[in-house]
């Protein structure tokens, strides 16, 4: 899914609620901003029965480029981490549509 799916799911769900298609595209990106920032500063987002956003970190390792077999040193680095939540997991599992 992407930005303008998630926008015309929202909108066939919410027709007629009077929200700009302008307006819910500002409200989605300031969430996900809220969330991002979040995840950053404090290391975790839940969001009960969708899932969980972690931040870990990875150390630096060893890696061989595959085009010339060459061992490369990979820098330590971070990255959001995400566990789908029970109920999202059950409604996947059974075919039901979350959208």
């Amino acid at each position: 899914m992407n930005k303008k799916s998630l926008l015309k799911a929202i909108a066939k769900n919410r027709a007629g609620n009077g929200i700009s298609k302008k307006a819910m595209t500002g409200i989605i990106g300031e969430t996900l901003a809220a969330v991002a920032k979040w995840v950053e500063k404090i290391g975790r987002f839940s969001f009960p029965g969708f899932g969980t956003f972690t931040m870990k970190s990875r150390a630096a390792r060893k890696g061989s480029n595959p085009q010339t077999d060459e061992t490369i040193m990979i820098k330590a680095s971070r990255a959001v981490k995400s566990k789908t939540g029970p109920a999202l997991k059950k409604d996947l599992s059974s075919g039901k549509e979350f959208i």
